[in-house]
């Protein structure tokens, strides 16, 4: 589905990236993955490559809080690969802390890897896009955007402005051909959810129609379906892989 496209994903070293990371490969696109070290970026090349040796994969590390740094890694991968096609904006981190305990410091950081990240990769990589003739971005937003969360407000806050960025820049960018759509996943077994006590996780599910928490190979075919040909007339769309965990 993806063959000869040039993929980029931030926060493809684990959990819902990996995932992603894993099913472009299978369908045929290259991928550079960003994580955030350069030692966790080469360590899920590697299993990658175990895994397939002729998957065409390396991992890089820009700082996703720095503009400069990002503009940078991407302008490497469109030197090396001539082109950019799909940019996946997974990077991003939860909270749970009551409001009566939030540091202003802790709102600051989830909103500068949720949200200004997105930013600081959407517009050069746009940029890329626009010059060669199109492209297709995807961002990571969350369930709790839809539905918010009892506690953390800095995790669906950040959510919520990832869907208005996705809504936003596919009306802006969509005359350039660039499509722009936003996946929401509901729980999934990732590390972000194993860190939850597990008496709130098994609520969680208990409210969830099909009474279980999502694979992250499950909200990866998203990804996989929107990178496509098949969604090409798809754009400015929040879709909810959750097993209608809203209702």
């Amino acid at each position: 589905m993806l063959k000869g496209k040039i993929a980029v994903v931030t926060g493809g070293t684990r959990g819902i990236g990996f995932a992603v990371v894993k099913k472009y490969l299978e369908n045929g696109a290259k991928v550079v993955l960003f994580g955030s070290r350069q030692e966790t970026a080469d360590k899920a090349v590697a299993a990658l490559k175990e895994e397939n040796q002729a998957w065409e994969v390396e991992g890089m590390a820009p700082n996703l809080s720095d503009a400069a740094a990002v503009a940078g890694a991407l302008e490497k991968v469109k030197e090396k690969y001539g082109r950019i096609d799909i940019l996946v904006n997974n990077a991003g981190i939860s909270q749970s802390t009551k409001l009566y305990d939030y540091k202003p410091e802790e709102f600051d950081k989830i909103m500068d890897l949720n949200v200004k990240a997105i930013f600081y990769a959407t517009q050069p990589a746009a940029k890329i896009m626009k010059e060669q003739g199109g492209g297709c971005i995807i961002n990571t937003s969350s369930m709790v955007s839809i539905s918010g969360q009892a506690a953390g407000v800095g995790y669906p806050a950040s959510k919520f402005a990832v869907n208005g960025i996705t809504i936003s820049l596919a009306r802006e960018l969509g005359p350039d051909n660039i499509r722009v759509n936003a996946v929401a996943p509901g729980v999934t077994k990732t590390d972000m959810v194993a860190a939850l006590p597990p008496q709130l996780v098994e609520g969680l599910v208990k409210n969830i129609p099909l009474r279980r928490a999502g694979e992250p190979e499950e909200v990866a075919n998203a990804f996989v379906f929107l990178a496509s040909d098949m969604a090409s007339y798809i754009t400015g769309e929040i879709l909810s892989v959750d097993g209608a965990a809203r209702a």
